[in-house]
């Protein structure tokens, strides 16, 4: 998870979303209402938005682009939880929630970036527990 968002009120001008992408170097621009997370804003989003509409970025308003509701999960949410929820919603990037504040986002290319991070950690639960005698020599569990 990156814990540094990038956000926007959504009352503010696209042109600023799209500048702070940039600035930023990021794929995305969490949207807020009053504060409080609604929506994300992605590259993609913005160049559909201005194709589409064949209007520049100033006449277009931030939170018509957004998508909304904005798909979230909890900081304690499992790496399995967090892919299962990506794939569901079909979606790259999702925002991580504490209560009603933004505590970071996951985009795919986090789990790409930590990968071998996690396969190591988990070969190393699968050897704690096949240790313990909870998995058979192929490596099935035998809570099965």
């Amino acid at each position: 998870m990156t814990e540094d968002v990038v956000t926007a009120e959504n009352t503010t001008a696209l042109e600023t979303v799209a500048e702070r992408l940039l600035k930023n170097d990021v794929g995305s621009v969490i949207i807020t209402n009053d504060g409080s997370p609604y929506g994300i804003v992605t590259e993609t989003d913005i160049i559909l938005a201005t194709y589409r509409s064949g209007r520049s970025l100033e006449a277009i308003p931030t939170r018509a682009v957004a998508s909304h509701p904005l798909v979230t999960v909890e900081p304690e949410q499992s790496v399995r939880l967090v892919v299962k929820r990506m794939q569901d919603e079909r979606i790259k990037k999702l925002a991580v929630v504490d209560g009603l504040e933004m505590a970071g986002i996951v985009t795919t290319q986090d789990l790409i970036d930590h990968y071998g991070e996690l396969t190591r950690e988990l070969k190393t639960i699968r050897e704690d527990r096949h240790r313990r005698g909870g998995f058979d020599e192929d490596g099935a569990s035998d809570d099965n």
